[in-house]
């Protein structure tokens, strides 16, 4: 009779996973100080119920509605006009990035040339640089050179989108086929013919899909930002979490999430009227 083995075969290698993930974040655990205890210990939980317990009512005096009506128009605007700016980088970059539009990738089916490569490396190199730096760093930098206010916010989505459009919009031009661009450029069309009849129809939709994700991140960053000086609910939360105004805090809050609702709302529309 014939005897089967009811050993899982794949049991070693999961165990051997799983101790190795142990491994990995123990001293992550270690060195980050973390400790669970104090979610639990008395005192920390009667702090915290007294703090949550100030956040009802919402606030909705007639003053503090126009304050809050200020704040979020004014976390918008720099959300838009970051993601403006950092359009107007983005697509040149993306374009002299990518090489989709490449004459010596037309002529050597796909593959550029030694030196279209070396002169792609700087933009490249440009875009990393742009967004490695987070924006609340170019945030604070710029509120230390312009001072307190919306522009800092403004100008640093500006400086960090653009690195993180122009490196996905490169590659979102890449990853197509590139054949009917190089057919056009092969037949005399100029690069922004080829592009705007070659790549831009395949990838409309996901590009409109990310800058509008790319927008909705952008809002989340301006509120960040607004703890260091650069206007927006950020600020007006700062504030209010100074003076312990806990249903200020929590329309705040509210109004926040509105926000994101409505940015994953038109994202979600755009997508449904491109598809």
């Amino acid at each position: 009779m014939l005897m089967t083995d009811t050993r899982d075969p794949a049991a070693r290698s999961r165990l051997l996973l799983t101790l190795l993930a142990i491994a990995l974040l123990w001293p992550g655990i270690h060195y980050s100080e973390l400790d669970l205890r104090v979610l639990i210990a008395s005192d920390s939980q009667s702090e915290m119920g007294r703090f949550v317990s100030a956040f009802w009512p919402p606030a909705h005096g007639e003053e503090f509605i126009q304050i809050l009506l200020q704040a979020t128009l004014q976390t918008l605007a720099i959300a838009t006009a970051g993601m403006a700016l950092a359009l107007l980088l983005a697509i040149p970059a993306s374009l002299l990035a990518s090489r989709a539009l490449s004459l010596s990738a037309a002529s050597r089916a796909g593959r550029p040339s030694f030196w279209g490569q070396l002169l792609r490396w700087p933009v490249r190199s440009v875009l990393i640089f742009l967004r490695s730096v987070p924006e609340i760093v170019w945030a604070l930098l710029f509120v230390r050179a312009v001072g307190l206010g919306p522009t800092a916010g403004v100008l640093a989505i500006a400086i960090t989108y653009s690195g993180m459009l122009g490196k996905v919009y490169a590659e979102i031009f890449e990853s197509v086929d590139q054949r009917p661009a190089h057919a056009l450029l092969q037949s005399g069309s100029g690069r922004l013919a080829a592009f705007c009849y070659g790549i831009l129809p395949n990838v409309a939709a996901e590009l409109l899909s990310y800058t509008v994700y790319r927008w909705e991140c952008a809002i989340r960053a301006s509120v960040v930002m607004g703890f260091v000086g650069a206007g927006g609910l950020g600020q007006q939360m700062d504030l209010s979490l100074r003076m312990f105004a806990g249903g200020e805090v929590a329309s705040l809050l509210l109004t926040f999430l509105v926000l994101v609702l409505f940015a994953d709302q038109l994202s979600r529309l755009l997508r449904w009227r491109l598809a």
